[in-house]
């Protein structure tokens, strides 16, 4: 399969690539095409995804590129991670409501509806690129706010996933308090990406939220970052 990587630039491009190594039998990518706009973060990153590639044993043939049009052309998936504007808007995005004394990020408050704003318009252009020359393509969007995103790109009628590591990062979390693998656990949690609430953790079909935070609320504070 053809995987394609719109904004590769991106730090997050190495985890996604281990990723890939790590888990080859699950999803055999045997192309992977690194695209972004910014030519000197993506000589970095593609070049550190070719070591990566090789030191794993892994076979998949490595394009870097500048168009869109050649990263996604016969993509059986394309996994869109940018950020419209760079960081220095996202200074911007977090430090303007603190004037106001509210919090700023990317993916709530004024941070996400800012970042929505500039972000929806040119992912949804991606898509409708996307869908012209890889009409059975998956766009599965890791561009933050993510489920401001992917809501555009579904309610376009795009064949479209949000990826977030939210709530896997609980469910490790809570496993590794239980000390049982991860597997075994399984959240129900409502809410966008980054607001988000665990109304259940079920192990062995039983919800044990209510022990969990009876034995172990502080570590679990702390693991979190959230006040005790």
């Amino acid at each position: 399969m053809k995987l394609a990587v719109v904004g590769a630039g991106s730090t997050y491009t190495p985890e996604l690539v281990d990723g890939l190594v790590r888990m080859r039998e699950l999803l055999p990518v045997d192309e992977l095409a690194l695209m972004d706009v910014d030519p000197a973060r993506l000589g970095v990153l593609a070049a550190m995804t070719r070591r990566m590639l090789d030191r794993g044993g892994h076979p998949a043939h490595l394009t870097q590129t500048g168009s869109l049009d050649e990263a996604v052309e016969g993509a059986d998936a394309v996994l869109i991670q940018l950020r419209v504007g760079g960081q220095a808007v996202r200074i911007v995005d977090e430090a303007t409501p603190l004037v106001c004394g509210c919090l700023g990020q990317e993916t709530t408050g004024y941070g996400g509806l800012a970042k929505a704003l500039r972000t929806v318009p040119v992912v949804l252009g991606i898509a409708e690129r996307v869908r012209e020359l890889a009409p059975r393509a998956w766009i599965v969007d890791f561009t933050n706010p993510v489920g401001i995103v992917t809501k555009g790109l579904l309610d376009a009628g795009h064949r479209a996933v949000g990826l977030c590591s939210a709530a896997m990062v609980f469910q490790r979390h809570f496993a590794k308090v239980l000390g049982v693998d991860p597997d075994l656990v399984e959240l129900d949690q409502v809410g966008l990406n980054h607001l988000t609430w665990v109304r259940a953790v079920y192990l062995d079909g039983a919800d044990v939220l209510p022990a969990l935070m009876a034995e172990h609320g502080d570590e679990i504070a702390d693991g979190a970052g959230l006040p005790r």
